[in-house]
């Protein structure tokens, strides 16, 4: 079962998805992750009591304005939107698949003072489905990817686990 961690992850890094997907899960190593959950809880306070945090197909999503039927996503940075953005995509799209149509999406920076409205279009549907099979053709291979260099490696919570032999 795919989550959400499954398609933000094949926007970064083919390896962090392979290696996360297989069960090696370095994310409680590291203090970047650590910053984004103080973040994601101290930020909005009240969301808690006004919101629904919802569970569904594997899919956690932890603040729904259900009246409203906007997910509201918080993240610290906005360095990697796009994958921000797909994974919002997919929880849309998960809801819809559940009979919870209309839903619309706000990416929450509250660290930049930013915020994008995010919505699902037939387009996006098509494409999440190629992203799925191409997720699933990832995770069942029997060989690890390649580590491939990027910009965001030196802050990734693999970075040891991928380079520890070139430091």
């Amino acid at each position: 079962m795919l989550t959400g961690t499954h398609i933000n992850y094949y926007f970064l890094c083919m390896r962090k998805l392979w290696l996360f997907a297989s069960g090696i899960q370095m994310e409680h190593t590291s203090d970047m992750v650590y910053e984004g959950k103080l973040i994601h809880e101290t930020s909005y306070p009240q969301r808690s009591e006004k919101y629904q945090e919802i569970e569904i197909e594997g899919v956690k999503i932890d603040y729904f304005d259900h009246k409203n039927k906007i997910i509201h996503e918080v993240k610290k940075s906005d360095k990697v939107e796009v994958a921000h953005e797909w994974q919002l995509k997919y929880y849309i799209y998960i809801l819809e698949k559940n009979g919870i149509n209309d839903v619309t999406g706000i990416l929450e920076y509250p660290v930049l003072r930013k915020t994008d409205k995010i919505f699902l279009s037939d387009r996006d549907r098509n494409e999440i489905e190629q992203i799925k099979k191409n997720i699933e053709e990832i995770i069942q291979s029997e060989e690890c990817p390649q580590a491939i260099k990027q910009g965001l490696c030196r802050k990734c919570s693999y970075f040891d686990f991928c380079w520890s032999s070139e430091i």
